[in-house]
């Protein structure tokens, strides 16, 4: 074990003239360069500090301005207008001081306040810029001339290599959006939804909302907002995520692929050493502030009324599922992180293991995939002292959870039922065999290809995404791989071996486990999923076509939906409001007028292409427009949600939220972002695309949809429904997205037809008119 192997470092005995101490070398080499490596971060991290600190100007800036100051004593110019001479006379102990040095001190004092408070203009004129989003509304590809001096002063005062978090200060708060505009924009959002009957109703409570209880409610919003950094997202993150009792499993986690043509190695631990490697060194550039913000080692765990974020840094160890056992496994030696070939070689010791598990160990994890309550309840009483507390504590403290699975994954042109079953493993697994309380699972397959299973309160999919481009792009274009497929580098063979966890389950506990087990398998069973690759076009076309592609999908979806429901519904798309401080998402409410408008236009056999298309340019403007609006802070959702939620705080019963935050979304969409780094150009190396994630269905009898466009000729689906839903079917669904997509394509297409017959009789009757 490893305990015994390191405890060899440090032995003394006992003896009647006094105590021999012996102490290994090699340990105490290795505690000196811990200790420097720890020094060396600490240094970078406070150098990262104070240059985000002073974020717009930089520590140089301050040597400038004092040395201004300090000038204007010489040449007899006093730029401070007497304020340095007042400084002078009010110095503590100047009759301790000679006249030279108050003068000087004086000066350096003045400077520096003169420097803070150029600081906090220069961040307040950024943050007055940022707050600008006129830009947003423009028309693609044209740039009006005030949104040319915008962008000119938001690089003029942005400085020069911001680090992380530099620009946090500087981004302004999330607005609240008028009650009036938000009620307004909800009614238009309902109305293809509902019978006159049923709207009328609705539009009877919502004006009895905004005239009774809405004012009061909204200025608490609006104190909120001043008080806070964002008046949506800690609610958010607290009730939406945090409070749910039930499985978080399917219903909350979702799951990042692995590359979709391409696998690197096909030796598992190979695969894996280069990826934990790779996550390590994005940690590392995190830390020290080179790219993009965002946490990584987080885990929840439950109580029994809400969970609980535990937010963990630089953790040096993670834990490894194979097989039923969990081992720990350290990620530093002598003062750095283990190389790849070093990982391979632990990871390979963890396959090569034959011990079996121990009582009740084999389906542990799968606590954290049933109910939260008796998990908590459990924990509690079982995992609470002794051993099983200590292995516990490893498993919530390590830096992210990695599974060894034994079956085998990932994209196979001839299995048209690969993307399925390889979605289902990421998804949920075995239900015992992902640690679902972890910020994010590491899901290794025999045969080389990766995946992650990610937990949703922390972090939305883009920032997973983030990550997980740099992971592959690192993998497969940095460290790489010896032609036998193993990592590169000198295997040191002297590294202790990973230690097993120890578990002393009762039986009590192994029915808890049972239980919560059977629970999960139930819905994840129930988990119907189809993967679709869609090749015919992508991006590229439906530029040329002038429209934007994630309004192009959203119409397909909708036309899809109806298709395959008979029946309009109430449609979730999710935008990033990432130009906010501590900003995360809102909802686009994709079913419009607009777009039923279109979809009934092109199932009407008496409406002409012509007419279909115009349908269509209207409803795709209409659904840029309301993803812009949430992107500025002017959705509807959020808005709704924090008057509800301040509603209860103060005891007050509003049927029209009550009604509104009871609407089931019966299609959930999201779109993950792909190119995000831009690490690898895909033109270069086309099969060195990802196929994205997904995430399973909200609604009992809905579909989610998830979609990726990946490049100019690749659009990648990933849908989920339940089997136990006789009116869904996420295959027939898929196949209702691709006739879409086609069927809006050719209105484009015989548009075209059309440009070019008129193009070539125009050009036929010059040619005559000529040769007349």
């Amino acid at each position: 074990m490893a305990e015994a192997h390191q405890a060899v470092g440090f032995q003394f005995t006992v003896r009647p003239d006094g105590v021999d101490l012996k102490l290994s070398q090699e340990v105490i080499k290795n505690i000196y360069l811990s200790g420097v490596t720890a020094w060396k971060k600490r240094a970078i991290q406070f150098k990262n500090g104070v240059l985000a600190g002073v974020y717009p100007a930089s520590p140089s800036s301050w040597l400038i301005v004092v040395i201004a100051m300090m000038s204007s004593l010489y040449i007899r110019i006093d730029p401070s207008l007497g304020m340095i001479e007042a400084i002078k006379e009010n110095l503590p102990h100047r009759e301790y001081l000679s006249v030279q040095t108050r003068a000087v001190l004086s000066a350096i004092l003045f400077a520096t306040g003169l420097w803070l408070f150029f600081i906090y203009l220069l961040r307040y004129t950024l943050k007055a810029l940022l707050s600008n989003h006129g830009w947003i509304f423009e028309s693609h590809g044209k740039m009006s001339t005030s949104t040319r001096v915008w962008l000119s002063l938001v690089k003029m005062f942005s400085g020069r290599r911001p680090l992380l978090y530099s620009f946090q200060a500087s981004l302004p708060r999330l607005p609240v959006p008028s009650v009036d505009d938000t009620i307004q924009r909800y009614l238009e959002s309902v109305r293809p939804l509902l019978n006159s009957d049923q709207y009328n109703q609705m539009e009877m409570l919502a004006n009895d909302f905004k005239d009774s209880k809405a004012a009061r409610l909204q200025r608490y919003l609006i104190l909120k907002s001043w008080w806070g950094t964002n008046y949506v997202s800690d609610w958010w993150e607290e009730y939406i995520y945090l409070r749910g009792r039930g499985p978080i499993m399917v219903n909350s986690n979702f799951y990042i692929m692995d590359l979709l043509y391409m696998t690197p190695t096909h030796r598992q631990a190979a695969r894996a050493g280069n990826v934990v490697h790779a996550m390590l060194q994005y940690r590392r550039k995190l830390e020290r502030g080179e790219h993009a913000p965002v946490t990584l080692a987080n885990c929840i765990f439950p109580l029994i009324v809400s969970h609980i974020v535990q937010h963990l840094t630089d953790r040096k160890h993670l834990v490894v599922y194979h097989k039923g056992r969990f081992f720990q496994v350290w990620l530093y030696t002598g003062g750095r992180h283990l190389l790849p070939c070093e990982l391979e070689t632990q990871f390979q010791r963890i396959l090569n293991d034959t011990s079996e598990p121990q009582p009740g160990e084999l389906k542990l994890a799968a606590l954290t995939a049933g109910n939260r309550v008796p998990w908590a309840r459990a924990r509690i009483k079982y995992f609470g002292q002794g051993g099983n507390k200590v292995s516990l504590d490893t498993i919530e403290s390590a830096a992210f959870f990695l599974t060894l699975d034994d079956e085998r994954q990932g994209y196979d042109p001839a299995n048209t039922k690969s993307l399925d079953s390889y979605a289902k493993s990421l998804l949920h697994g075995k239900c015992y065999n992902r640690w679902f309380d972890k910020s994010f699972t590491l899901i290794s397959y025999p045969n080389g290809k990766m995946g992650v299973n990610a937990e949703h309160s922390w972090a939305d999919a883009p920032i997973v995404g983030h990550m997980w481009e740099y992971v592959l792009a690192t993998d497969c274009f940095h460290l790489g791989y010896t032609e036998e497929g193993h990592c590169k580098g000198d295997v040191n063979k002297g590294l202790p071996h990973p230690s097993r966890l120890q578990w002393k389950i009762p039986k009590e506990c192994q029915e808890v486990i049972e239980t919560s087990y059977l629970s999960a398998k139930q819905i994840a069973d129930d988990v119907d999923f189809h993967g679709l690759l869609f090749h015919e076009f992508g991006k590229g076309l439906i530029k040329k076509c002038r429209s934007s592609p994630d309004a192009f999908i959203q119409l397909a979806l909708q036309l899809a939906q109806f298709r395959d429901q008979g029946l309009f519904c109430l449609t979730y798309e999710s935008s990033m409001t990432r130009m906010f401080r501590d900003g995360r998402t809102e909802t686009v409410r994709s079913c419009t007028s607009e777009a039923v408008a279109f979809v009934r236009a092109m199932e009407d056999a008496g409406a002409t292409n012509a007419q279909r298309l115009a349908l269509f340019r209207k409803a795709a403007d209409k659904h840029q427009n309301m993803y812009r609006l949430a992107m500025t802070g002017s959705g509807i959702d959020r808005h709704l949600f924090c008057l509800y939620i301040v509603s209860k705080y103060l005891g007050i019963d509003s049927p029209f939220l009550k009604k509104v935050l009871s609407e089931p979304w019966k299609l959930s969409t999201s779109q993950t972002p792909q190119q995000q780094l831009n690490l690898v150009d895909i033109n270069k190396f086309p099969k060195y695309v990802g196929a994205g994630g997904g995430f399973g269905p909200v609604a009992d009898d809905g579909y989610g949809v998830s979609y990726i466009i990946v490049g100019e000729n690749l659009i990648t689906f990933h849908i989920s429904s339940k089997f136990s839903s006789p009116d869904t079917d996420s295959f027939r669904f898929g196949q209702h997205i691709c006739n879409a997509m086609l069927d809006i394509q050719a209105l484009f297409k015989t548009e075209n037809e059309k440009k070019t017959v008129e193009h070539a009789t125009h050009v036929h009757l010059e040619n005559g008119k000529k040769h007349i």
